[in-house]
């Protein structure tokens, strides 16, 4: 039996029970990984003999009657802007080659203290921005897997590992998801800490996972959502139980509004039939929501504030060695020196006004479902594709998943994006797995799964 296809919830499950061990579920991941890693390049470290040692102590410690955690065993894909005690984190870029952090990030150390085996490195593009990596897409080789979480997508897509942490600041999370086939969730702003990961963007930057299922990446989320003092956007509230809420029943059928965005525009017609389709799908329970001409003024906000947050992130390895940086992050580090503090305390102060005025929405609906990208993943990879469609939720805050629930007639992966309310990560889990479960077996034009 090949035990790399098994979920991350069902892998915990059976070395809990006794069924498998930790060692033999990471053995055979080590085994996909000799296969697809020729083709699809998702690691950037691996180190083979660590993961098993990992996995076997593990074991013991099971054996020995020690208490195990959720994630007792399970091999997690972290992306190299994390940083790993045991593994080199090196950002994507030649700077920081054979960089060697003392401790774990925060995120990191929460998956060990939940019994993870870490598994390796997957592939960022250059500090987390555009100019893409080695990883290619599992579907097709020739197309981008997105980025910059590249190849932690790419890896689950692969079987390579049932789950992965990423960083999105933009689109980085979702859209290599979306391109990936897999599951990408995005939580609320300050639910995961970022500490020990590469600080692009205080006010942007996110913590995201990638699964094969809702409840798997609301299992992965949960054991690293909490307070950390370092990190000043966390707060010290009772941890969530994701898990549990993800794979509840909703009291009423959720309720969805679709919202185009002045991104609309840019969407492949595969994708406006699939949307097409699916609202029709979904009945009563969806309707077509515009947002105003307020919400358009986010795009250059969120801009704003990357470039130059970004800019001053980055001041240090652009004064030392911009030579060695690729011209586009250079031009956006010399941008963001450019703009006038007015402008930027502007972009700031207006997230908590945008975002409240969505209250009326969410007030009526469950979750908004929007596109997660234009269409399925470009050809060509020297472009991770356009992240405009993640561009405001990222901006205002706001939990954001994206599912698999559709594809074009080659059967590439068009993902459906839902966006919920701040700090309402759980319900907008359940509505997303409702979601799933609902429309996830019909068959429909534009998806051939």
């Amino acid at each position: 039996m090949s035990l790399y296809g098994l979920g991350l919830a069902q892998a915990a499950e059976e070395i809990r029970e006794g069924r498998i061990t930790s060692a033999e579920l990471v053995a055979d991941c080590l085994a996909r990984i000799d296969e697809v890693e020729p083709k699809v390049q998702a690691w950037v470290h691996l180190d083979r003999e660590h993961a098993l040692s990992q996995a076997k102590r593990l074991d013991d410690l099971r054996a020995h009657g020690n208490a195990v955690g959720p994630l007792h065993g399970v091999p997690i894909g972290i992306k190299d802007v994390f940083d790993t005690s045991d593994y080199p984190t090196e950002l994507g870029s030649p700077i920081w080659a054979g960089r060697t952090p003392r401790k774990d990030a925060a995120a990191v150390a929460m998956l060990r203290a939940a019994g993870a085996v870490i598994m390796g490195k997957t592939v960022s593009t250059e500090y987390a921005f555009y100019s893409p990596g080695k990883t290619k897409n599992p579907f097709d080789p020739a197309r981008t897997p997105g980025g910059s979480s590249s190849g932690s997508a790419a890896a689950v897509a692969a079987g390579a590992v049932p789950g992965a942490i990423g960083s999105q600041t933009n689109g980085s999370v979702i859209r290599p998801a979306s391109y990936c086939g897999v599951v990408g969730f995005k939580p609320s702003h300050g639910m995961i800490p970022r500490t020990g990961a590469l600080l692009l963007s205080r006010a942007l930057d996110h913590v995201g996972v990638f699964a094969r299922s809702v409840p798997d990446a609301a299992l992965l989320a949960q054991v690293m959502f909490g307070f950390d003092r370092e990190d000043l956007d966390t707060q010290p509230v009772a941890r969530h139980s994701l898990l549990d809420v993800a794979k509840s029943k909703p009291p009423l059928p959720p309720r969805f509004a679709l919202v185009k965005t002045a991104a609309w525009k840019d969407t492949e017609q595969v994708t406006r039939d699939a949307f097409g389709e699916l609202i029709e799908a979904l009945g009563e329970n969806g309707a077509e929501v515009e947002l105003g001409q307020s919400h358009e003024a986010a795009f250059g906000f969120h801009r704003t504030i990357m470039d130059v947050e970004m800019a001053r992130n980055l001041h240090r390895d652009y004064e030392q060695s911009s030579s060695a940086m690729s011209p586009v992050l250079r031009e956006l580090i010399e941008r963001g020196r450019t703009y006038k503090a007015v402008d930027y305390m502007t972009a700031l102060e207006s997230i908590g006004l945008l975002r409240g005025t969505l209250d009326e929405v969410f007030g009526e609906f469950d979750a908004i479902i929007t596109p997660s990208a234009a269409g399925v993943a470009p050809l060509g990879l020297e472009s991770t594709g356009n992240p405009i469609f993640c561009t405001l939720w990222t901006y205002l805050g706001l939990p954001a998943i994206t599912v698999p629930l559709m594809s074009d007639e080659q059967g590439l992966p068009i993902g459906v994006q839902l966006v919920g309310k701040y700090g309402n990560d759980a319900r907008l889990l359940r509505s997303a797995n409702w979601l799933v479960q609902t429309l996830g077996g019909k068959p429909q034009k534009s998806r051939k799964r």
